[in-house]
C-alpha cells in the first residue's frame, strides 16, 4: 500500500466519521426500543450458546475421563492373586537410588532431614550422594 492510497483511505474514514457526528449532532440517528430489545436479545443468545457449548464440552471430557478410570479399576480387580505374590518379596530399590542407609540411635525424620540439608548444601540431587549410615553422636 503506498502513501497515497493511506492517505486517500484515512481521509474517506475522516469524512465517514464526521458525517456520523453531524446526524448524531441533528438528532437524526437514534436507535429506539426494538433496535435496543433485538440487541440485547442477540447479546444474551450468544453468552448462552457459548456457555451451552461449553457445559456440553465439559460433561464429554467427563463422562471420557470415567470410562477410562473404570476401565483402569476393572483391569486390576481381575488379578488380585497376582498382585499379592510380588508382595511377598522385597522389593528392588526405585531407580536413581544409592541403596539402603544404616541408621542408628536416631528417628527416620531426622535422618531424612539431615540428609536433605547435606544434599541442599552441596547443591546435588539427593539421588547422586550415598549415604552409608547414620548415627546420633550423644
Amino acid at each position: 500500500m503506498s502513501i497515497a492510497m493511506a492517505e486517500e483511505v484515512v481521509s474517506e474514514v475522516t469524512e465517514q466519521v464526521a458525517g456520523v457526528a453531524e446526524k448524531a449532532a441533528e438528532g437524526r440517528m437514534t436507535l429506539d426500543i426494538g433496535n435496543n430489545l433485538l440487541y440485547a436479545i442477540l447479546g444474551y443468545l450468544v453468552v448462552f450458546i457459548g456457555l451451552t457449548l461449553l457445559m456440553a464440552v465439559i460433561i464429554i471430557v467427563g463422562k471420557i475421563m470415567v470410562a477410562k478410570l473404570k476401565k483402569a479399576q476393572k483391569a486390576p480387580a481381575d488379578a488380585p492373586a497376582a498382585a499379592e505374590a510380588p508382595a511377598a518379596k522385597a522389593l528392588p530399590a526405585a531407580p536413581g537410588t544409592a541403596g539402603e542407609v544404616k541408621i542408628y540411635d536416631t528417628d527416620p525424620r531426622d535422618a531424612a532431614m539431615i540428609m536433605a540439608i547435606v544434599a541442599d548444601k552441596l547443591q546435588k540431587p539427593l539421588n547422586e550422594l550415598r549415604f552409608v549410615s547414620i548415627k546420633e553422636v550423644k
